[in-house]
């Protein structure tokens, strides 16, 4: 299977967009658009992004504080900007506690470095988060290589609010478990 294919199976699944942010080597702050973020852990506060090798990012954040700036649904701007289409006005930085951020994201995370992987042509940067902060806006999304909204919530789901505490549901430890192949459930 060629790259180009791959890339496009991967755009099935949609995902939020950020903006990694870093202090270059001089004080001046450098960011990334990314959509390869994941939440990892709780307990010790993991996030983890994953840049491509050759980028200037990847070599700006290895061993360096940076931020995770989850964007707004209005922020495609901003998205475009830092990849690498320059926009005007330029986003606006503030001075993150441990990177800068961009002002106006729908959430930020703060980390310090906490592993870096191998992860082929990419480096896997896990990052323990100090501090965060949201405020309540839709995210941008990224789907099949094209910016969109949020929508509207699906109706018909039936574990709708189940993610609503991890102690509940389906995360709740002491909740049972029945394997599909073992339920007598069939596709």
């Amino acid at each position: 299977m060629d790259s180009r294919r791959l890339r496009n199976i991967f755009g099935q699944f949609a995902s939020g967009v950020t903006v990694i942010t870093c202090s270059k080597q001089d004080g001046t702050p450098h960011g990334a658009t990314v959509t390869a973020f994941t939440a990892i852990s709780l307990e010790p506060r993991l996030c983890q992004v994953t840049l491509t090798r050759t980028s200037k990012a990847c070599s700006f954040l290895s061993g360096a504080p940076f931020a995770v700036n989850i964007l707004a649904a209005d922020q495609t701007d901003v998205a475009l900007h830092f990849a690498g289409r320059p926009q005007s006005p330029e986003p606006v930085w503030v001075q993150g506690p441990t990177a800068p951020v961009l002002a106006g994201s729908a959430a930020t995370l703060s980390c310090v470095p906490w592993r870096e992987y191998d992860g082929g042509d990419h480096v896997i940067f896990i990052g323990e988060i100090v501090d965060a902060q949201a405020r309540d806006t839709d995210p941008l999304l990224f789907y099949r290589s094209t910016f969109h909204d949020l929508g509207a919530p699906s109706a018909n789901a039936a574990w709708n609010g189940s993610m609503d505490d991890p102690h509940r549901g389906w995360f709740d430890a002491t909740a049972t478990f029945t394997p599909m192949h073992l339920s007598g459930a069939t596709n």
